[in-house]
């Protein structure tokens, strides 16, 4: 069940310079704390119905399978210096306090490992924006370290 103290909220898009839908916190949220999950339909790199709404919105949890959201994860935004982080494969949970207010976001590297050649060019307007965002294997090994305990243990499992 997603957090009750969590909204979808519009905020600008760094991403695409218009105005989108977030998650943002209505009161502080605790470290650990279970934001939203990806509880929906799962796909296979064969299906051949791909929707941009699809590739934009599942998260990996195996080579060659992703999973959709029935509720508000599909809102939570990339960020380069997220607030919140993968656990169970299809938890997003806060990696630290959270104030009322502030938005909450993942980096997207922390469950992708796509075989599909996905990227994106990020403009999150962090001090550390990587400006491009594909696939855990490019993740810096400083930014994995601190992100440890907040990636999907599926890529850390992976042969990569």
């Amino acid at each position: 069940m997603d957090n009750k103290n969590v909204e979808i909220k519009s905020t600008p898009s760094l991403l695409h310079g218009k105005i989108e839908k977030g998650l943002f916190a209505k009161t502080d949220i605790m470290k650990d704390e279970v934001i939203a999950f990806f509880d929906g339909e799962i796909y296979d790199i064969d299906f051949e119905d791909w929707t941009d709404e699809l590739v934009e919105h599942c998260i990996q949890f195996e080579k060659t399978k992703w999973r959709y959201s029935n509720g508000i994860a599909r809102f939570s935004n990339h960020s380069c210096d997220p607030n919140c982080g993968i656990k169970n494969l299809f938890e997003i949970v806060a990696m630290r306090d959270i104030k009322d207010g502030e938005e909450l976001t993942w980096d997207y590297e922390m469950s992708e490992e796509n075989v599909t050649g996905w990227s994106m060019k990020c403009k999150c307007g962090s001090r550390i924006c990587r400006k491009k965002i594909a696939r855990y294997s490019n993740m810096p090994q400083e930014t994995r370290d601190r992100y440890k305990g907040y990636i999907s243990d599926w890529v850390l499992d992976a042969k990569l």
